[in-house]
This record gives C-alpha cells, sequence and structure tokens, in this order.
C-alpha cells in the first residue's frame, strides 16, 4: 500500500515546512531544502529531523 497523494499533498518538512515529495525508490520522502531524505517504513512517514538522512 502506497501513500496517497492526498497525504503527499499536504506533508511539508518538520524543519524547513517546505513540501516533500516522494524519492524514485519510494521508501522515502525528500525535502530539496534541507537535502534530507526521511523514511518510509510500513508505509507511515517517518518525519522526525533526527530519523532524516542527509542527501549527497
Amino acid at each position: 500500500m502506497a501513500i496517497a497523494q492526498e497525504v503527499l499533498d499536504i506533508l511539508v518538512c518538520p524543519q524547513c515546512r517546505q513540501k516533500v515529495h516522494l524519492n524514485e525508490a519510494g521508501d522515502g520522502l525528500v525535502c530539496t531544502q534541507c537535502r534530507v531524505v526521511y523514511p518510509i517504513k510500513d508505509d507511515i512517514p517517518r518525519m522526525l529531523p533526527q530519523q532524516a538522512k542527509k542527501l549527497p
């Protein structure tokens, strides 16, 4: 089960409040402003800053 588009439309980065988008693999939400990926586990986005991984 994927994250519904309606949910993706309202999700924002908890650090900068910019919109996030699904990465190509579908296992994370990307904030291009902060250059981080928030993981998605068991179809639940983990939007805690300490769980985010920096983009290369």
